[in-house]
């Protein structure tokens, strides 16, 4: 922002107060008219601090004189100061906690809860042949045995973007937001680690009915279920069809008819996303009555998905696997195969100013930014894991 726009908003500030100044400024950030690097920390302070400028100076202890930084905080109003610091830092933290690197986060579904793990109950169906009613007799109930499935105890992780005297006196915006959005960075990567864990079946975690399983099964023996073809690597229509073919097998455990899955999302590894896009994007000319027609692909609806921190996990469990791994493809509906549990979404919170760590350490103000939550299976069958 400019000399003259910091000049207005010290205007706006003495007409309208701090609270409607705050509000303004943050829903032109919600609104994306203004970047968090439209702004200066230290002009913020010097146009939303009354006496901003000698606030600023008394930063240097060279220019305080015999006053200390302490003393001279003392009723001074830097509320709306502190709150738009506030709205900066947690912008530039959502936007990289919400970058579109992060695909597997938003494939599978965010389940709110209250819980630290919790008992999610299901409902057995009925046979259709049971549904069949002669005259005079009741109508069958639909079951609610017991069916039901166990989540993990959620963890919270987070971390503190310090804003310290230094930073305002000269004016290390860049700093303070580079910071702040490599704690988005952070939180987001190890929650998208911990999904790639799941999704790939590096974590076990799936509990049904007090009891847990593996993720995938390849159907033979005495395997609960199906949805894993070993041999299938991604190479053409057919790797398509053999895998779409496994749906079909899938029968539900209580009625022993066939599970309605219909897929969306096809998960890649690097060296497989252009043999994706080719198999799942391609169009077929045919000619029909003499008039050539471009028909489609069958399997244009389905999202493509490349994920690189999936590879990377796997390769660390075993590196010695890394060529086979990077073969290794998914297919289905990864929103109602697995979720994350979410007791609280990336949350911000601000320190009160004129705490022990603007003494001891020059801090002037801490956010601290959390979320806690878990991955959870909901339903392995919905996916099918196939490998090269």
């Amino acid at each position: 922002m400019s000399v003259i726009k910091y000049r207005e908003l010290k205007r706006r500030y003495e007409l309208d107060g701090p609270r409607k100044t705050v509000e303004h400024l943050s829903e032109a950030l919600r609104n994306h008219d203004l970047k968090p690097e439209d702004f200066s920390i230290r002009d913020l302070a010097e146009a939303l601090i009354p006496n901003g400028r000698q606030w600023v100076s008394e930063l240097n202890p060279a220019d305080s004189g015999a006053v200390t930084l302490t003393e001279s905080f003392e009723g001074v109003d830097v509320t709306a100061f502190m709150n738009l610091t506030g709205q900066l830092v947690y912008s530039k933290i959502l936007e990289s906690y919400l970058s579109d690197i992060f695909t597997l986060s938003k494939i599978v579904s965010t389940i709110p809860t209250r819980l630290n793990g919790e008992k999610i109950p299901g409902t057995t169906g009925i046979k259709d042949a049971n549904i069949e009613i002669p005259a005079g007799m009741p109508y069958p109930n639909m079951g609610f045995s017991e069916d039901y499935i166990e989540t993990p105890s959620t963890t919270k992780r987070g971390l503190i973007v310090p804003v310290t005297r230094e930073a305002v006196f000269f004016d290390r915006t860049h700093l303070i937001l580079s910071r702040a959005a490599e704690v988005g960075e952070l939180l987001a990567l190890n929650k998208e680690k911990r999904i790639a864990d799941m999704i790939t079946g590096l974590s076990s975690i799936y509990n049904w009915k007090g009891q847990s399983y593996d993720t995938y099964y390849a159907g033979t023996g005495d395997d609960p279920w199906k949805n894993m073809l070993v041999s299938n690597e991604l190479t053409d229509v057919t790797s398509v069809e053999n895998a779409i073919s496994v749906f079909s097998e899938s029968l539900d455990p209580y009625t022993e008819e066939p599970i309605l899955i219909e897929g969306d999302t096809i998960l890649v590894m690097p060296k497989k996303q252009f043999t994706a896009y080719e198999v799942l994007r391609s169009q077929e000319i045919l000619c029909v009555n003499n008039v050539l027609r471009t028909v489609a692909s069958p399997f244009s609806r389905y999202k493509i998905v490349v994920n690189r921190i999936a590879y990377r996990q796997l390769t660390k469990s075993n590196p010695a696997l890394a060529d086979d791994f990077a073969k290794y493809w998914y297919i289905g509906n990864f929103s109602k195969a697995f979720a994350y549990m979410e007791n609280w979404p990336i949350t911000v919170t601000q320190s009160m100013s004129g705490s022990e760590a603007d003494f001891s350490q020059d801090i002037i103000i801490r956010f601290k930014a959390s979320e806690r939550g878990t991955p959870a299976v909901l339903n392995p069958r919905y996916v099918v894991k196939c490998t090269g």
